[in-house]
């Protein structure tokens, strides 16, 4: 989320005194906190020398200066490594000189405006152009925080491996994805994945979630509006779509997008027109779209629910995230990654886990995938007064816990309770065999019992040598 109340910055460059002073007064009255070059030398110096938190967010630069003009000073600016990004910088032409703006715009400006520029079009801009900034900014603090979405997808199983070499090789396609998936699978990580993997890297990956707002603030929301163009629109605001302009845009729960935003959406993907809400004006966009549901959309599609031309449109490569109860031969790694990341979180640090803890995760359904396995770990570490996690510090609805089994999973069988060394392979290895002997070695009712799909119980069957059992 972009923080509106943080100040914005700007370096107006111009050698004319006058204009400096409107633009001063037009920009102040707006919120803006205004320093001022009077040649493009002084104002190289000036970004240069400027302190980390006090580099300005935008530049207002004139295309005619004394010294070096503005274009090769618009040159200067783009390989400056200020915070990281280049600043952007919208160029103030005479009327005479635009196509000298729009060639300037190839080679990096943000945007132009022709002198005298009008005070509503200059804030208008000038907000447009901070908002990008501020976008590439916090994308290249997420990215350097969390490190990379591919990374962060954490898993060797089968489908985990499969899952990533798709990533690797869809990624720098142009292709719109659709990722399919339960509530808690990592879809959002994916999309991050997949944005890193494409050349569209260096730009914003902007997200919205389709599911989060009523129908008329989400079009506001992805398409931007004009000023007036409802009550409460007080200026132009640029929309989601314009934002992630050159870069990637992330609509979860596509699903629940209504169907009169459906059309306009449509019309972006065949057509890359924005038509912002009140605008005549409709905006070009180079936008890559990655959606995301946890709803069968083909179905909503054949039903009428979801128009099924933007379902062709969107799923033109479908990626589906494993559930967890599909790839449990995750779970050491997916548990010491979360561990320590909830460590530093909460400033408690736990050396690891018991077999048999483990080993009661792997009996468990896991309805709300990775999102739930992070919320037990969270509750086990912080209630824990071991540095070492055991069983009883698990929810009492997980097998072999106080109280009943888990709803349509069956009778339980009792976990290990060993207190010796015993790795995760083996705990799994016995609680399978015991779930057979349970079940007189049918395997439909062995899967059931342990709450994962017999495919998968196929593959670990086979990996321990069960498969004959």
């Amino acid at each position: 989320m972009l923080d509106a109340t943080a100040q914005k910055r700007v370096l107006v460059v111009d050698d004319e005194p006058g204009h400096r002073l409107m633009v001063r007064a037009v920009l102040s009255d707006a919120g803006w906190l205004v320093d001022e070059a009077a040649s493009a030398e002084l104002a190289l110096e000036r970004l240069r020398r400027a302190k980390a938190g006090s580099e300005p967010d935008v530049v207002l630069l004139d295309m005619r200066l004394p010294g070096m003009d503005g274009m090769e000073a618009l040159e200067c600016i783009t390989r400056l490594d200020t915070s990281g990004e280049p600043v952007p910088v919208v160029l103030l032409t005479a009327y005479g000189s635009v196509g000298s703006a729009v060639s300037a715009m190839k080679r990096g400006a943000f945007d132009y405006l022709t002198k005298p520029a009008d005070n509503d079009e200059l804030t208008a801009v000038m907000d447009k152009a901070r908002d990008y900034s501020r976008l590439l900014r916090e994308n290249k603090a997420l990215r350097k925080r969390m490190g990379s979405g591919a990374a962060r997808l954490i898993g060797e199983s089968p489908s985990m491996r499969s899952l990533k070499e798709l990533i690797a090789q869809v990624g720098p396609s142009e292709a719109t994805v659709l990722i399919l998936g339960d509530s808690g699978t990592g879809k959002e990580l994916a999309a991050e994945a997949l944005h890193e993997a494409s050349p569209r890297a260096a730009k914003p990956l902007v997200r919205v979630n389709c599911a989060a707002l009523p129908g008329e603030l989400l079009e506001s929301e992805l398409f931007g509006h004009v000023k007036g163009a409802f009550t409460g629109a007080l200026r132009d605001k640029p929309g989601r779509f314009v934002l992630a302009d050159g870069g990637t845009l992330f609509l979860d729960e596509i699903g629940e997008m209504p169907p009169g935003l459906q059309a306009k959406l449509l019309r972006v993907l065949q057509d890359g027109i924005v038509e912002p809400v009140g605008g005549v004006s409709p905006i070009q966009v180079d936008t890559r779209i990655i959606t995301a549901t946890n709803r069968d959309l083909a179905a909503e599609a054949k039903s009428g629910r979801f128009r099924e031309d933007l379902y062709y449109r969107l799923n033109v490569l479908e990626m589906r995230m494993p559930p967890l109860r599909e790839r449990l031969d995750d779970l050491p790694l997916l548990v010491g990654h979360l561990l320590r990341k909830l460590g530093e979180k909460n400033r408690k640090v736990v050396r690891g886990v018991s077999p048999a803890f483990l080993e009661r995760l792997s009996m468990y359904g896991w309805p709300g995938n990775v999102r739930e396995l992070e919320n037990v770990l969270e509750r086990a570490l912080i209630l824990s007064r071991s540095d070492t996690l055991g069983p009883e510090m698990l929810p009492p609805h997980f097998p072999g816990g106080p109280g009943a089994a888990e709803p349509g999973r069956g009778i339980v069988p009792p976990p290990i309770l060993n207190d010796g060394p015993m790795d995760f392979d083996g705990a799994e290895k016995a609680a399978i065999e015991r779930a057979l002997g349970a079940t007189g070695g049918h395997r439909e009712r062995t899967a059931d019992l342990l709450g994962i799909s017999r495919r998968t119980l196929q593959y670990k069957l086979r990996k321990y040598g069960l498969a004959r059992r």
